[in-house]
């Protein structure tokens, strides 16, 4: 992995324009953050980045909540409820990540070794009344894709 990126997010608002801006990002995106940290909130951004309008839900009781955006799937997982990470070869996420997806993984710790690494390690936290985000892309290309990104 390459240096990280941190970010300061004082509300919502920040929360999902960073992540409508990540969402010419695409791959494998792990995020890691206690609860109400932001996960879901930055997967709404992330996807209203890309023209969605409707509705973004939790997959905290589905697990998966798949979505078709522009010609792109991309597959909002929460797996905090596995109690095993095989949980996932049972649901079929091996063969998602297989194919040309974008997976959005809450809770990533908990599938230890089943998903391999992500393109975007990405680290929500409270710091005081707001929030932070930490963002470690998996190679120095993207690292350098996301500085642009970032930046524009």
């Amino acid at each position: 992995m390459t240096d990280s990126l941190t970010i300061d997010l004082p509300d919502e608002r920040a929360t999902l324009a960073i992540g409508a801006r990540l969402s010419s990002i695409a791959g494998l995106i792990f995020l890691h953050g206690e609860l109400g940290a932001g996960k879901t909130t930055f997967v709404r951004g992330y996807l209203q980045g890309l023209g969605y309008e409707g509705a973004v839900k939790s997959p905290t009781y589905t697990l998966i909540e798949p979505y078709e955006i522009a010609g792109r799937r991309l597959l909002h997982l929460d797996i905090y409820r596995l109690a095993d990470p095989m949980e996932l070869e049972d649901i079929g996420v091996r063969d998602d990540l297989g194919q040309d997806n974008t997976l959005l993984v809450e809770w990533a710790e908990r599938a230890q070794g089943f998903l391999g690494l992500p393109d975007l390690d990405i680290h929500l936290e409270y710091v005081g009344d707001s929030r932070q985000i930490r963002i470690v892309p998996a190679e120095v290309e993207l690292a350098h894709r996301l500085t642009q990104v970032i930046s524009r």
